[in-house]
């Protein structure tokens, strides 16, 4: 069945179409609700409305565009929603922000540690430093997503950047420790 024909029978709640689905696109959509989330059993509830979702609003795509890119924009936003109606951010004067530039030597942080870091990172701090370095949402964009402004969005990128290099500059220490 190709995808286009799935998509049409998902739209008239063919079960078994959303079955097939979901087994096509789920390990994708975790890995982006593992990015957003606080940890691994958060992430695979956060899939699970995620698809809900898709389920609900699959009618709205419309053949424009990439069809994995609307299913991330979905499960991005799926995701972000819980966050949106908590008062996780911090409203802050934006002349007062400071860019942070991480350096870490090559081959030395493991992609696991990496995602460990940055999921430990405050929802606030995680959430604008994963649309921003790694999804490349820019700052007016993350505002809109998040209902803060912009100086917000900067403020708490560069907290995130902060944290995250305070985190690999002891992890390293820490390395070089043992390594004696």
């Amino acid at each position: 069945m190709s995808l286009n024909q799935l998509i049409e029978n998902c739209k008239i709640n063919d079960t078994k179409a959303q079955s097939e689905l979901y087994k096509l696109f789920s390990s994708k959509l975790f890995s982006v609700c593992l990015k957003y989330s606080r940890n691994y059993a958060e992430a695979e509830d956060n899939l699970q409305d995620a698809f809900l979702t898709i389920f609900k609003k699959i009618d709205q795509y419309k053949n424009k565009g990439s069809f994995e890119g609307w299913l991330k924009r979905v499960t991005i936003n799926t995701v972000l929603q819980q966050y949106r109606n908590q008062k996780v951010f911090d409203i802050v004067n934006e002349n007062n922000i400071e860019e942070v530039d991480i350096e870490a030597e090559e081959d030395a942080l493991s992609i696991d540690y990496l995602l460990k870091i940055i999921q430990e990172l405050p929802d606030r701090y995680r959430l604008v430093f994963n649309l921003y370095v790694l999804d490349g949402y820019s700052h007016k964009d993350i505002a809109e997503m998040l209902d803060i402004n912009i100086g917000t969005s900067k403020s708490n990128l560069a907290r995130a950047r902060q944290i995250l290099k305070q985190t690999i500059v002891q992890y390293q220490q820490n390395e070089n420790l043992q390594s004696l």
